[in-house]
């Protein structure tokens, strides 16, 4: 993607299906600490990868278009379904730079391999589309694949190094070919980074989709100065309660937290939304 002006005025938009996103948002902030965000968590609708393309590339657009609203400079897919689905399209019709999380694990994993043999772990609509299997082949890489649904729940219950954790993930890597690389295919998976590794060992390398996103956006912004106040603002469409404690249990990110009527945002009337957000509004952190 071409450089962009940097406007240290106004926010990063970042939306996901739920929470995992939010390990996105992190690595976001540890390199850009005083830059605005607006993060989205749709949570009323997730999860995504279980729906139709179509219906996900209208909630897609939706999102999109309520954080323009908001005056975003850029927007991040922080969502591996969103991004297979919705991405070519929203990025060729929105007017700032919209990035998604599946092409930077990609372009990270073919820079690292050293003998062309990678691995790619996701949900299991992440795995069942090929987005990064067809990606990766295209490439001239030999891959393997596996769905790992059993980690999301792991993560979302503060079970992220426990043994339960270490003995799923022997059960889903244990079998795997020879490989060198392998891409974290879900936004929840970083927060096993540790587990991971120590299953697959040091030769292997493990690529973040939430990390080397992170990267190419501060790469591509090129910012300059201080930027902004660093404040941010957490959108969520389902349970505000739910979302608040899983957000801690990820990542410890502080901000405000507006419940957003998700029928509201279906019919894109964000005044509505606004004035709902002010009567209800919640602190994260």
């Amino acid at each position: 993607m071409l450089q962009h002006e940097y406007e240290p005025s106004r926010p990063i938009g970042v939306f996901d299906s739920g929470v995992g996103g939010l390990t996105v948002l992190k690595a976001l902030r540890q390199r850009l600490p005083h830059q605005d965000f607006l993060y989205l968590g749709d949570t009323a609708r997730v999860p995504y990868g279980r729906k139709p393309r179509e219906m996900v590339q209208e909630f897609a657009s939706e999102v999109v278009e309520f954080l323009l609203k908001r005056g975003v400079q850029a927007v991040v897919i922080a969502c591996n379904t969103a991004s297979a689905c919705a991405l070519p399209e929203l990025a060729e019709r929105t007017p700032i730079p919209v990035w998604g999380v599946i092409e930077p694990g990609v372009e990270a994993a073919v820079r690292r391999t050293r003998t062309g043999s990678v691995g790619v772990i996701g949900t299991k609509g992440t795995i069942a589309s090929g987005a990064y299997q067809k990606r990766l082949e295209a490439r001239g890489l030999k891959v393997w694949a596996r769905a790992c649904p059993m980690f999301v729940h792991l993560v979302e219950e503060g079970l992220a190094d426990s043994p339960e954790a270490e003995m799923m993930a022997r059960y889903y890597l244990g079998d795997r070919p020879e490989i060198d690389t392998l891409i974290l295919g879900c936004t929840h998976y970083p927060v096993l980074h540790e587990v991971i590794q120590r299953v697959t060992g040091d030769a292997v390398s493990l690529v973040s989709s939430a990390e080397v996103t992170a990267e190419m956006v501060k790469d591509a912004l090129m910012p300059k100065g201080n930027g902004g106040a660093g404040r941010i603002t957490h959108y969520v469409t389902g349970d505000v309660l739910a979302y608040k404690h899983t957000a801690e249990v990820i990542g410890g990110v502080e901000g405000e937290l507006i419940p957003l009527d998700v029928t509201t945002l279906a019919r894109e009337q964000p005044a509505v939304v606004e004035a709902q957000a002010e009567e209800t509004p919640y602190r994260i952190g």
